[in-house]
């Protein structure tokens, strides 16, 4: 999670960067501008890591679910007759 965070910071520094000096900002406006970016996109990182994650794990429990039912060990043994 800190990975994706850590990453999403850096992309957004980059790009508020690039965006700011294809504006021909000064510098301490471009700072400040890449900052806020920064901050804004780790933050959208770290949610959409999370949403991800949450996701795989319910595909993987769908999918144990299914393996599961598939063997009919869900269902109680017959009686004998």
């Amino acid at each position: 999670m800190k990975l994706l965070m850590i990453t999403g910071g850096l992309l957004g520094f980059l790009i508020g960067t690039a965006l700011g000096l294809a504006q021909n900002s000064p510098w301490p406006d471009i700072i400040w501008k890449a900052s806020v970016v920064a901050y804004v996109a780790g933050l959208l990182m770290r949610w959409w890591g999370r949403v991800w994650i949450r996701e795989l794990q319910n595909a993987a429990l769908a999918r144990q679910t299914a393996l599961y039912n598939a063997k009919g060990a869900g269902q109680p043994n017959p009686p004998k007759a």
